[in-house]
């Protein structure tokens, strides 16, 4: 499946314990459809308050569906902030969190004098100007195979290790609307909340570009490096069998 969602009522996507999450919803609906327990498997857990344009999942069934049929029972079940944008077969080896080549993620921020309401749970908002000169260079400094233990909020739960492969932070610019987007083989605990915290920092004028290179060698996570809030953070896409080409 490539699914979508607004993850602002949600405590994430794995499923807790008294609570809302995307997981529990998804296998609620396959559940009322199909009369089947199973487990969805994502390409990667989002957290509380994140949303996805471009998730990926796959589940098992005992029994065939028509797949145009599947999909349109699952939108008519599912809560109106989840759909599911694209439902296919896959290949029994298939897995949707171990089989992934690389991810995209996109930040949104709103730096304007007002954050219009409609954009309140899909941007964060940052008042004061932001250098966005600044911020690509900082970004291009970051790009590469890297030691991101320092953009990772708990580089010790990582089993393996920090390093990962930016392929690409490129800032954009359009009125009052800035959009970071970050692609790589994999990225770690928050590592794209980091990024974008460390960003606006730089664009704010409380970092120098260069200190880019600062922290990725200290290999250590300090309070230099915020994490940026989850509302304007979207899983965009999940490459399957080779990156997007540019």
């Amino acid at each position: 499946m490539v699914v979508a969602y607004d993850g602002t009522g949600y405590a994430g996507w794995q499923v807790q314990p008294g609570a809302v999450t995307i997981q529990g919803a998804m296998e609620a609906a396959l559940k009322q459809v199909t009369g089947e327990t199973t487990r969805v498997q994502c390409s990667g857990r989002t957290d509380a308050g994140v949303h996805a344009i471009g998730q990926a999942a796959h589940f098992d069934l005992a029994k065939p569906y028509a797949l145009d049929k599947l999909q349109f029972s699952l939108n008519s079940v599912l809560p109106e902030d989840i759909r599911v944008l694209e439902l296919k077969r896959a290949q029994p080896d298939f897995h949707a969190r171990f089989s992934p080549k690389g991810k995209e993620y996109r930040y949104f921020i709103w730096n304007g004098p007002v954050m219009p309401p409609h954009l309140r749970h899909h941007h964060y908002f940052v008042r004061k100007p932001l250098d966005v000169a600044a911020m690509r260079r900082a970004a291009a400094l970051l790009v590469g195979k890297q030691d991101f233990a320092s953009f990772s909020a708990n580089p010790n739960r990582e089993i393996s290790g920090t390093v990962r492969h930016l392929h690409g932070l490129v800032i954009a610019k359009r009125g009052h609307e800035i959009v970071i987007r970050a692609s790589g083989d994999g990225f770690l605990y928050k590592m794209v909340r980091s990024l974008a915290g460390f960003l606006i920092r730089v664009g704010a004028g409380d970092l120098p570009p260069e200190s880019a290179r600062t922290i990725l060698d200290a290999k250590l996570r300090t309070a230099t490096v915020p994490t940026a809030p989850p509302e304007g953070l979207f899983l965009w896409k999940v490459f399957y069998g080779g990156r997007k080409k540019k």
